[in-house]
């Protein structure tokens, strides 16, 4: 087994990282991150989250992320029929995502978007149980309406497997997705205190049940997030890097009472019983 950790769900690809990628991708390494996820946003990117997890010896998912539905139409879908089957071979390809269901944006709790991003979320499910590959998620605000559709689409095994990226739900839906054959994905937000219920996850849901990811560039640990009163005075928003992944954990493992190694451990197994593809690349 990899002796390293997997950051399961990095933006690689983002315009942030365009001045230093490789920088980014080596500190990483040298940090002890040995494998990243690289998931798609959008047609756009496909292509390029491809690229860059051949690069790197790393993997990539391909989806329409529920943010940029808006832009998207049905011959997206019908694209992405088509790029999994022309890359369904590729080890590198690991599952459908970003996908899933966003009502913290409030376009996207109204008509049309709300019903546009649910037939999208259904759609790429269905490609997902199609051709038997793991879906990563999603989740803000969303995570009844996902587990819905999610039982209502099964794949062929009738069990899914993938990761909810981000978790911030409750105990009983957090049990619900882990049921169904998700492993949940911690990250930056787990490092502030005030989030109290996240932090009760990560130190009570059972060990077997979790990732860890960075989200980068976004969602960063307390110790790079800037105020809107520093950010007004002119310090910049930290920039989330997959070399945060090493001191997010240690932030975990406190809050469990075990140790990183056995958290990196455990994490590295956990990710590859969500995404079975990555097996073959450690």
């Amino acid at each position: 087994m990899l002796d390293s950790w997997i950051d399961t769900h990095c933006h690689l690809d983002a315009s942030e990282f365009d001045a230093d990628r490789d920088t980014v991708r080596h500190d990483a390494r040298l940090a002890g991150v040995g494998h990243c996820v690289i998931p798609a946003v959008a047609a756009s990117n496909w292509k390029i989250v491809r690229d860059l997890a051949h690069q790197f010896n790393d993997s990539y998912c391909l989806g329409i992320h529920p943010l940029y539905v808006d832009q998207a139409t049905e011959d997206d879908l019908v694209s992405l029929e088509k790029e999994i089957q022309l890359h369904i071979e590729d080890a590198r390809l690991v599952a459908v995502g970003e996908i899933g269901l966003d009502y913290f944006v409030p376009a996207l709790t109204q008509s049309p978007l709300r019903e546009k991003q649910e037939f999208f979320y259904r759609q790429q499910l269905q490609l997902a149980a199609q051709f038997e590959l793991p879906v990563v998620l999603h989740v803000r605000r969303s995570a009844d309406r996902l587990l819905k559709y999610l039982r209502e689409v099964r794949p062929k095994s009738g069990r899914w497997s993938g990761i909810a990226h981000a978790f911030n739900g409750s105990e009983v839906q957090a049990q619900a997705f882990i049921d169904l054959g998700f492993k949940l994905g911690f990250g930056g937000a787990v490092t502030f205190e005030r989030a109290l219920q996240l932090r009760h996850l990560a130190k009570s849901l059972p060990l077997d049940a979790m990732v860890v990811e960075t989200d980068a560039p976004d969602i960063a640990p307390h110790w790079l997030y800037a105020t809107a009163l520093l950010r007004s005075q002119g310090t910049p928003q930290g920039r989330n890097a997959p070399s945060q992944i090493p001191q997010i954990a240690e932030v975990i493992a406190q809050l469990r009472g075990i140790s990183v190694q056995e958290l990196k451990a455990a994490t590295t197994f956990n990710a590859q019983a969500a995404l079975p593809r990555l097996a073959a690349l450690l």
